[in-house]
């Protein structure tokens, strides 16, 4: 892929990402809010490689920052933390193994090393920013943080696993991106993506009880 298509993708991918954000606002927990646009952002890792997701978390959560989000710089840096743990973690791993299982298996390691990454940072940062004892957060974190990213992680996973081969097949067909061999094995995989609607509807039932809660 040329340096131009490239930049143009990465382009498309901030822009979707952003749109999906916009679209799909969950507020959960009164202070936490969940959205789809790190799914997006993995499929960019999927394609172009861990470094354009990287670039990608950046450039979306600084927009939200300016145009969207309520938590100024800390939010940033959470939600880049956040969406870098997950989609950076995914696509590392896929470039590694180019197959379903592949892609399966770096989303999952992408919930775990986000659910970990972002308990540690919320029982630094949360403290700071709601101005409440750290123990109080120390609480919260297995019983408000780690659900609220798994439900997270859970659903990004799903909504990776079922637009990646739409989308690739899409970008494609427009020239933007070149067929590859051994990229995810090739034909549309129906088990792939009723796993990833099993998972999805998993992630909402967790969702809905969670916030009735």
């Amino acid at each position: 892929m040329s340096r131009t298509k490239k930049m143009t993708l990465v382009g498309m991918l901030c822009a979707m990402a952003y749109v999906v954000m916009l679209a799909v606002h969950i507020k959960m927990f009164n202070f936490l809010t969940l959205d789809p646009k790190d799914a997006v952002i993995a499929v960019g890792g999927f394609i172009l490689g861990p470094l354009a997701a990287m670039a990608v978390s950046v450039v979306v959560s600084l927009v939200e920052m300016f145009t969207v989000s309520e938590t100024a710089y800390i939010g940033f840096a959470m939600n880049v933390i956040s969406s870098c743990s997950f989609a950076c973690t995914a696509a590392f791993v896929y470039k590694k193994r180019r197959t379903y299982a592949g892609a399966i298996g770096g989303l999952a390691l992408g919930v775990a090393v986000m659910s970990v990454m972002m308990l540690l940072w919320n029982y630094a940062v949360t403290p700071i920013y709601m101005g409440v004892p750290r123990e109080q957060v120390a609480a919260m974190l297995p019983t408000v943080f780690l659900p609220f990213n798994l439900i997270k992680g859970v659903i990004n996973m799903a909504l990776a696993l079922m637009i990646y081969k739409p989308l690739v097949t899409v970008l494609r067909n427009t020239g933007i991106v070149m067929p590859q061999k051994n990229a995810g094995g090739g034909k549309f995989n129906a088990g792939l993506y009723l796993f990833g609607v099993v998972l999805l509807a998993i992630g909402i039932a967790a969702l809905v009880v969670v916030n009735k809660g």
